[in-house]
């Protein structure tokens, strides 16, 4: 809950324009009917039956809804909550194309990792991360495709390949507006920086790029964090 109000937070703090900001809540979602997955919790994160996979958030589904709570119209941002908005969100806004479903930053990310946010696993799927930040073009006919049923039926890996789209239909963003932190090729200033791994409050990211801000924006939404002193590392 922490991250997520870092990250509405700073969408917020720098955006020109009213954002009408909502957390995609698996509980929330399923006293209405709209989530209706077999759901395990585990020690760290939930297991999907249905994907037969563990899910890192219960949005890691959940968000595919989007179009739908938006009865299939208008244009809707989803992004994961583990974000940092340096950047005007209207910038992104004014990438919408008409043509295109959905668009995303298409990273080319397969994690080495085994695990990640303080003991999670590392799923590796087809067009990983490209679901994390989506701008959804709500209203768009094959987008009527998403429905409540299709969420609640499919394996987790179709839904994140966009499988109920084709290829031409996902178009793409630039980089800056999911700058995956430990992974993308650096950029000086990023629009949007995604702490994928592990948000700076976790045990090992404390000092990871762009900390700082995470820091004071949480600072500022009234957390009182204590951030172990950095570690220099020096080679004899």
């Amino acid at each position: 809950m922490r991250a997520w109000n870092v990250a509405q937070f700073s969408a917020r703090s720098t955006a020109s324009v009213e954002l009408d900001v909502r957390r995609i809540a698996m509980t929330e979602l399923s006293a209405r009917g709209l989530y209706r997955r077999p759901t395990a919790m585990l020690e760290h994160g939930y297991f999907d039956e249905i994907s037969g996979a563990p899910m890192a958030t219960g949005h890691a589904i959940a968000r595919f809804l989007v179009p739908a709570l938006c009865a299939y119209e208008g244009w809707a941002l989803f992004t994961d909550g583990d974000v940092l908005f340096r950047k005007d969100v209207a910038g992104l806004f004014a990438f919408a194309d008409e043509r295109y479903a959905v668009q995303v930053v298409q990273h080319q990310h397969r994690p080495i990792e085994a695990t990640k946010m303080e003991g999670q696993q590392q799923t590796v799927y087809a067009r990983k991360n490209w679901s994390s930040v989506m701008l959804f073009n709500c209203g768009h006919p094959s987008n009527r495709a998403l429905t409540v049923d299709l969420v609640n039926e499919l394996p987790g890996r179709d839904l994140h390949r966009f499988c109920w789209l084709e290829d031409a239909l996902v178009g793409a963003l630039p980089a800056t507006w999911n700058w995956l932190e430990g992974y993308s090729t650096p950029i000086a200033d990023p629009a949007l920086v995604h702490f994928t791994s592990g948000v700076p409050d976790m045990s090992g990211y404390e000092h990871c790029e762009f900390s700082d801000e995470w820091y004071l924006a949480a600072r500022i939404c009234g957390y009182r964090l204590t951030r172990p002193a950095k570690v220099e590392k020096v080679s004899a």
